[in-house]
């Protein structure tokens, strides 16, 4: 019995320590984890911003078309409006002529109107459907059309094509109607041209502030995430040694 007490006496001492051996497999466990997990850190570092980023991209790109939408409608409107303010006044000014049947006070009117910015034509017909001033040297066919009597006792729109160009018409009716009507035209491109104009440089700072906003979250994710790297290093360090210490000491 004393023999094999000795021998196991011996063995216990040659064997290393628990702290030794802890020690060890400690030192070894930090210095290879630490690089993967900087690795797999920075990867997902950089999938949350591209995440962000798109989002952010798609997001401003649909309220760029969505802008878009409603201040060209909103455009298209006013353009209505104006053209309708022009020719109703086009109107009062010649319900007198148009009674009195006075061709010549007539043709330099709707001339003066037909001269406006974006406005190829003005014509003023009678109750009877007779062309009875314009502002053309001949009056195209395209441009004639039989109205009803309801059509003419309203206002009403319609698109024609004048030298193979579209023109938006619109038509209001000379004391309701029992006069005659008048048409004025405006060009579809000038149109275009003036809503493309005014909503450019609303689209332009639009995108700008897209540009600026997705810089800036950016930057901010990637501080957030560096910010619960280091905490998360910090908890999972505590928890490491604290235990473990606690262990071996008691």
């Amino acid at each position: 019995m004393s023999k094999i007490y000795d021998a196991l006496t011996k063995l216990e001492k040659k064997r290393p320590h628990p702290r030794i051996v802890f020690s060890r497999r400690r030192s070894n466990h930090k210095v290879r984890p630490l690089s993967l997990c900087s690795k797999d850190i920075s990867r997902l570092e950089w999938k949350i911003m591209a995440t962000i980023a798109g989002m952010m991209l798609v997001f401003g790109l649909l309220l760029v078309a969505m802008a878009n939408h409603l201040m060209g409608r909103a455009l298209r409107a006013q353009i209505d409006q104006r053209a309708l303010v022009t020719t109703i006044n086009l109107s009062d000014a010649a319900a007198g002529h148009v009674i009195g049947r006075n061709t010549l006070e007539l043709h330099p009117l709707v001339t003066k109107y037909a001269r406006l910015n974006g406005t190829p034509y003005a014509f003023i017909e009678d109750n009877k459907g007779q062309i009875v001033a314009h502002s053309l040297r001949a009056f195209p066919r395209e441009l004639g059309e039989t109205l009803t009597t309801s059509e003419r006792t309203r206002v009403n729109r319609r698109v024609v094509t004048l030298q193979g160009k579209t023109v938006y018409e619109t038509r209001t009716p000379i004391l309701e109607g029992q006069v005659g009507t008048t048409h004025v035209g405006i060009w579809a491109e000038s149109v275009a041209t003036e809503i493309h104009r005014a909503r450019l440089p609303i689209a332009g700072l639009i995108t700008i502030v897209l540009f600026l906003g997705v810089i800036f979250f950016v930057f901010l994710a990637r501080g957030v995430i560096r910010w619960l790297t280091d905490i998360a290093d910090t908890m999972s360090t505590g928890e490491l040694e604290a235990p473990v210490e606690n262990r071996v000491t008691g």
